[in-house]
């Protein structure tokens, strides 16, 4: 969910009279050709690669550090791995580049919004692209399958897993964006992932056990406990919550992808400190996995994010927000670290937790759960509605837009810190 208001076409497109049909076809292709040319004339906003650059630079740096330096990562495993960052590289300027060329396409499709939080304002009126995000999910299965051919062979272990997960998160992205052009309701949203997930779960054949935590093996009388499929629903049900959890925190511009990105540098850094803590080949893999279906994922959000930091200038629309879900999902799953993503998770179980009285129809859901804006002061205040926007400016008082998605991305990122000192101080007592 994005901070706009959809405009359907019918609303923006000159009706013809009813009372002279013959004049219809005339005034339809002056329509016609009136969309058209206001989509050739449109330009998008420089991207703000400033931000980007501090934002990458922040994010990357430990990640880089750990991966180059700190660990001794198998030679052939880090060549693999900084391919797949060089891939990646490639493809954060092809999204660079194709987002202006797409947002001319969509518009042309009188698919756009309005930013519901500068209404009131001239911003508030500019016809702002939307649904951005399949281009982030194409150039990101691009450069996924692409990697194929560096890194794994025709009798590979690994093989059917990643394009399984692969076969989900496209599934998952055709979803998304057929919800942005059908606006699908939220009941139906609920369940989408868990239909994407069924390529992933019907070629998963890794362990279905989990360890039980040690303070708990006197009372259980098992260290490990197989689940069998119980397993596999909860492999599901991780997909759903993510993929939901991410659509559900937004409303600002630059929250959904600014999150995803705190989020994906978090399992970076886990993963290369995961794989310079073991010896295994087999747990080496597993997190190596994750790390190249990541990569892609961080890559091309920064560039999604260089147009949709404030003020945006593009709506990256339930396509995306449902495609990071499922991506960092899968990773979690196939990387066997769902306990943690759901920690690096925290702020959206948060938002889920307060959101959960309106989606379940308790209280009354209004179709944007947006804070308040005031034109004349330019700062958001916090409405009643069960978010963790609302409840954060309820809290701290009003804001500005982009003061407000700071504050929000830096809670996100001390999410991740919490959960790397928990698994410091845990390490060795709980499992």
């Amino acid at each position: 969910m994005a901070a706009r208001k959809r405009a359907s076409s019918m609303s923006i497109s000159n009706k013809p009279d009813p009372v002279e049909p013959n004049s219809a076809p005339s005034e339809q292709k002056m329509t016609r050709k009136t969309v058209s040319a206001s989509a050739e004339e449109f330009r998008l906003a420089p991207p703000k690669l400033g931000v980007i650059f501090v934002i990458s630079t922040l994010l990357c740096s430990i990640y880089l550090y750990l991966l180059c330096f700190h660990y001794k990562v198998d030679n052939e495993l880090k060549r693999s791995i900084l391919i797949n960052a060089g891939l990646s590289l490639v493809g954060f300027f092809v999204t660079l580049k194709m987002i202006p060329v797409a947002a001319r396409y969509v518009l042309r499709r009188n698919m756009f919004g309005f930013d519901i939080n500068k209404r009131g304002t001239p911003q508030g009126e500019v016809k702002v692209p939307e649904s951005l995000g399949i281009v982030v999910g194409i150039v990101f299965l691009i450069v996924a399958i692409i990697f194929q051919y560096f890194n794994f062979t025709e009798d590979s272990n690994w093989l059917v897993e990643y394009n399984a997960a692969l076969a989900s998160i496209c599934f998952m992205i055709l979803l998304g964006f057929v919800d942005d052009v059908l606006d699908v309701p939220w009941r139906v949203k609920l369940v989408l992932p868990s239909f994407a997930t069924l390529p992933l779960l019907m070629a998963y054949a890794g362990h279905t056990t989990i360890v039980i935590p040690k303070p708990l093996v006197a009372y259980i009388g098992l260290e490990v406990l197989d689940l069998g499929r119980i397993y596999k629903l909860y492999m599901g049900l991780l997909a759903v919550f993510c993929t939901n959890s991410i659509n559900i925190h937004a409303g600002l511009n630059g929250l959904e992808i600014g999150q995803t990105v705190v989020i994906a540098a978090a399992i970076l850094i886990h993963n290369v400190m995961q794989i310079g803590a073991s010896v295994d080949p087999e747990y080496h893999q597993a997190h190596a996995f994750s790390i190249f279906l990541t990569q892609p994922l961080m890559a091309t959000s920064l560039a999604m994010l260089a147009y949709n930091w404030y003020p945006s200038s593009v709506f990256v629309g339930d396509t995306y927000t449902v495609f990071a879900g499922m991506t960092m999902a899968v990773v979690g799953i196939l990387g066997h670290f769902s306990e943690t993503l759901l920690i690096f998770f925290l702020p959206q179980v948060l938002n889920f937790l307060l959101s959960l009285p309106q989606l379940a129809g308790i209280v009354k859901c209004p179709r944007h759960r947006l804070p308040r804006y005031d034109p004349a002061t330019g700062l958001l205040t916090g409405t009643k509605d069960g978010t963790l926007v609302n409840v954060y400016l309820r809290l701290f008082g009003p804001k500005s837009e982009k003061s407000l998605c700071i504050h929000l991305l830096v809670l996100q990122a001390l999410a991740c810190a919490f959960c790397f000192i928990l698994r410091h101080f845990l390490a060795g007592w709980y499992k």
